[in-house]
């Protein structure tokens, strides 16, 4: 890269060496998340990983792809660029585990104003953090400079995760019957779902500086702060659930909250029945909701609530999956069950 420069590029607003140097200062992240399936270094043209199949009959490979929505805007505003990673890993893994998938590695895909170097290496630095936490390799990505597209100080930044699982492991919910419970784990926030709206509630566009006041419904936590709490990732916990219980079947609530999510998980003929009074609505969306004047049922058809996945298991195993759940750090507790009903989802 050595004689890699053009001056006519870098006039036009793209400097290539910039790249050059993100990518040097982003290696230290990159080599935190490595794991057996990793066979080169970061820099080639493609990313290779070796499939860890053994002692699988039918390996299946499960993909995910998704971005962090406007949450973006939230990191712009702040100039804090080192969790908005976590979001873009956690919105893909999050998904793949639905399916039983254990996640194997991430690409990510970073287009930008203009490629400051430290700032692209804060934001894989939170692309890795992910990966560490999902236990995924990551294993390659790409950032774009996009002069006259953006501001300079915009980017937007998406992935996509591939995971592995044996078919014959992969959640059937033809299992699920009538009686089943519904186990919630708690959310660590708005996770990266619905920010749109949050922005119109707040007016955050044309009144940025009212998100950096202490709020004293959020525990004396900034509007920002709060809004910009990383995406959780339950990959490790779901993983440990699968091994020693029979699921049923998983959601992973994010856009389109319980209304959409939940009934994806559930088959045609029962749905879920949840009590609204049983779930554990963080404090951000009581404030969203009044600050904006939303129906109840908007919110619960945008927002996870505080319930950033749902799992149903039988009747029988609740108690053991609420055992594992919680020595994996999780914060789980029923919520509802399966009944009878076309509807797919029933809060009462």
């Amino acid at each position: 890269m050595k004689n890699s420069k053009s001056e006519s590029y870098a006039k036009a607003g793209v400097d290539i060496t910039a790249g050059y140097k993100a990518v040097e200062l982003m290696k230290k992240h990159i080599a935190r998340t490595k794991n057996e399936g990793c066979v080169d270094d970061v820099g080639g043209f493609g990313g290779c990983f070796g499939l860890p199949i053994a002692g699988m009959e039918e390996p299946v490979l499960v993909s995910g792809t998704d971005g962090c929505g406007t949450k973006v805007k939230m990191a712009i505003l702040m100039d804090k660029h080192d969790t908005i990673g976590i979001d873009a890993v956690a919105m893909c893994v999050n998904d793949i585990i639905c399916c039983g998938a254990k996640p194997l590695f991430f690409l990510d895909y970073i287009a930008c104003g203009k490629n400051i170097p430290e700032k692209i290496a804060d934001i894989v630095g939170g692309v890795a953090e992910g990966c560490v936490q999902s236990g995924a390799a990551l294993i390659g990505g790409e950032t774009a400079e996009h002069p006259g597209m953006m501001p300079v100080e915009d980017y937007d930044l998406a992935g996509f995760a591939v995971g592995i699982v044996d078919k014959k492991k992969i959640l059937d919910n033809t299992k699920m019957a009538e009686g089943d419970v519904v186990i919630a784990l708690a959310s660590s926030g708005v996770h990266s779902n619905g920010f749109s709206l949050v922005r119109k509630v707040f007016d955050i566009d044309n009144n940025p500086d009212s998100l950096y006041v202490p709020c004293n419904e959020l525990g004396g936590k900034s509007i920002a702060e709060t809004l910009l709490t990383p995406t959780k990732i339950y990959v490790k916990s779901i993983l440990n659930l699968l091994e020693k219980v029979d699921v049923k079947g998983i959601s992973h609530i994010t856009g389109g909250g319980f209304y959409e999510n939940i009934p994806r998980s559930i088959p045609k003929g029962l749905s879920a029945k949840i009590a609204k009074a049983d779930v554990r609505v963080l404090p951000i969306f009581d404030l969203i909701q009044k600050t904006g004047n939303i129906p109840e049922r908007d919110m619960y058809n945008t927002y996870n609530m505080g319930v950033g996945m749902s799992v149903v298991v039988s009747r029988e195993n609740v108690d053991t999956a609420l055992e594992i759940l919680k020595a994996n750090g999780e914060d789980a507790y029923v919520i509802g069950e399966i009944v009878k009903s076309d509807e797919g989802v029933i809060l009462c």
